[in-house]
């Protein structure tokens, strides 16, 4: 383990014994939190179609994503995680499969309804 020694920091009667590794670790931990302060761009939008979702009905946040996709196409590669979320929220919203499915439109596949059926143990 190496030691650095800063007496120009401070007098040297307050020196810092520092080992080499500490500016490293100082710099990593900054950077992990830069990462978590802001969640990722799908993440926003996910939250944001969820809420959407909440607030009117499943074919608003389906086509809202469905623009999404189609405006930013990196979104395209977490188009099914989101769908599936919007899926479950749907079932959340309505106590029902079979309601949260009459919403279903042809976006990202099938997820919407994968998302209904992972909440839903049986349609009804």
């Amino acid at each position: 383990m190496a030691i650095t020694k800063v007496p120009w920091a401070s007098t040297p009667s307050e020196a810092l014994l520092l080992p080499a590794s500490a500016e490293a670790d100082t710099t990593a931990a900054a950077e992990g939190a830069e990462e978590t302060a802001a969640p990722a761009p799908e993440q926003v939008l996910q939250d944001h179609l969820v809420a959407t979702l909440r607030k009117e009905d499943p074919s608003v946040a389906l086509t809202a994503l469905q623009e999404a996709v189609d405006r930013e196409p990196s979104f395209a590669e977490h188009c099914m995680d989101i769908a599936r979320a919007l899926g479950r929220a749907a079932v959340e919203k309505y106590g029902s499969a079979v309601r949260a499915q009459q919403h279903a439109r042809p976006v990202c596949d099938t997820s919407f309804a994968t998302g209904v059926m992972e909440l839903s143990p049986s349609w009804g």
